[in-house]
């Protein structure tokens, strides 16, 4: 029987991950030009009216029944073969608090992925693609991670305690690809990324890390010493990140913006997401540390790298890159004295733990940019994706949603 502690838990962590979708959304919307509020924010709040219903079809079978290594079957789908009144504990083989949980992930991910292509994916086109890449990246890739017998997690052994390749790298790889394939936006004004609206970032950055110990802590599965430690690293890696990143921006800038304190935050609990569970505190430290010190550096040298590749939000430096260090930081500081589950990482001696991670999340990247490639190419056969240059002008969201966040606009056009 699930113990009532573990049964509320599960219910309210999926809550708070649940809160985190919208988090998303007012964090990009205040990052975004004053035209283009609502149809951000939709992109976002969209998610929630064709992921559930997806997830129920098939979705969850896909990425948590038995089939093979890369693919689950349709045993779950629309939740048949799961006894109600069974009372067993929490599974990936089947339970409704499970069920639902992943459910906020797989609602979350794809919102993420909005950030890169607000400003000039037609909304219609995007609906299109969430379904899309959901049905075809995200629940595969569960699967493969933490599905029974899954490639990624039984055949390479990598480590992924709460979404850091299922979600981050996924949405910051695939964001990168769409950006790439999309193109440009066709208004390039000086001010084009100057956020309209940073209260609403710091509200966002401030729900997402609420929503984010349900995310971390949640998934040990159970009110117990691993949900413990996952909410305490939690709280370190980010606190971590930040300082690190405001020590940085001081020195560099004589200032600490609120947007930069922001980024910081969310860079860290990306770092920390694959490992909350698998290490200790001090750890934990260290990952905020290091991860924060890495991607500030990137982010200084991101437009270099990326040239021309207009990933508005800045997506893959937050999730994708944040991910893949977090990843290989999972792999190199695991403990199994903090969870039996796993073996130790590089530090205890184990570097053979950093291979296997290494070639997992390679492999991850690969199969996400591949599979985002191919969805937005057929999709050009038969959808009209990006928005001319004179509907960007015009604003999105009065051509896209028939209405404006704000009854004044004073954008420059």
């Amino acid at each position: 029987m699930i113990e009532p502690a573990t049964r509320i838990w599960i219910l309210v962590a999926t809550a708070l991950v649940l809160l985190m979708t919208p988090g998303v959304a007012f964090f990009y919307s205040g990052l975004v030009k004053r035209r283009n509020v609502i149809n951000t924010m939709q992109m976002c709040i969209i998610c929630f009216a064709f992921i559930p219903l997806l997830w129920f079809v098939c979705g969850y079978s896909i990425a948590f029944s038995a089939h093979n290594a890369f693919f689950g079957g349709f045993d779950f789908s629309f939740l048949k073969n799961i006894n109600w009144a069974s009372g067993d504990a929490l599974s990936k083989e089947g339970s409704f608090g499970f069920f639902v949980f992943q459910m906020a992930f797989a609602i979350l991910t794809p919102a993420l992925i909005s950030g890169a292509v607000v400003g000039r994916m037609r909304f219609k086109a995007f609906v299109v693609f969430i379904i899309l890449w959901s049905l075809l990246i995200y629940c595969p890739l569960a699967h493969m991670v933490w599905g029974p017998d899954g490639f990624i997690a039984s055949t390479l052994g990598a480590v992924d305690f709460a979404g850091g390749m299922v979600v981050h790298i996924s949405a910051g790889v695939s964001a990168l690809v769409a950006a790439l394939i999309l193109g440009r936006r066709d208004i390039q004004t000086e001010d084009c990324k100057t956020p309209h609206n940073i209260p609403h970032v710091m509200l966002g950055a401030a729900l997402l890390w609420f929503g984010w110990f349900g995310f971390n802590a949640g998934s040990s599965l159970a009110a117990d010493q691993f949900a413990d430690i996952a909410f305490i690293n939690t709280i370190l890696a980010p606190a971590a990140t930040l300082f690190c990143w405001t020590v940085l921006s001081w020195f560099r800038h004589r200032t600490i913006s609120g947007v930069g304190t922001c980024v910081a935050i969310i860079v860290g609990l990306v770092c920390i997401t694959p490992a909350a569970g698998y290490v200790t505190p001090l750890s934990a430290v260290f990952i905020g540390l290091l991860g924060g010190l890495i991607c500030y550096v990137a982010s200084l040298y991101e437009e270099k790298i990326l040239g021309e590749v207009d990933d508005t939000l800045d997506v893959f430096l937050c999730h994708g890159f944040a991910g893949i260090v977090g990843s290989l930081l999972a792999a190199v500081f695991a403990s199994s004295e903090m969870n039996s589950a796993i073996p130790n990482g590089g530090i205890y001696g184990n570097w053979a733990l950093v291979g296997h991670e290494a070639l997992s999340v390679l492999l991850t990247v690969t199969f996400c940019a591949v599979g985002t490639a191919l969805i937005l190419f057929v999709m050009k056969f038969f959808v009209k994706i990006k928005l001319e240059a004179d509907e960007q002008r015009s604003g999105i969201d009065l051509f896209e949603h028939g209405e404006m966040a704000y009854h004044k606009e004073k954008d420059a056009k």
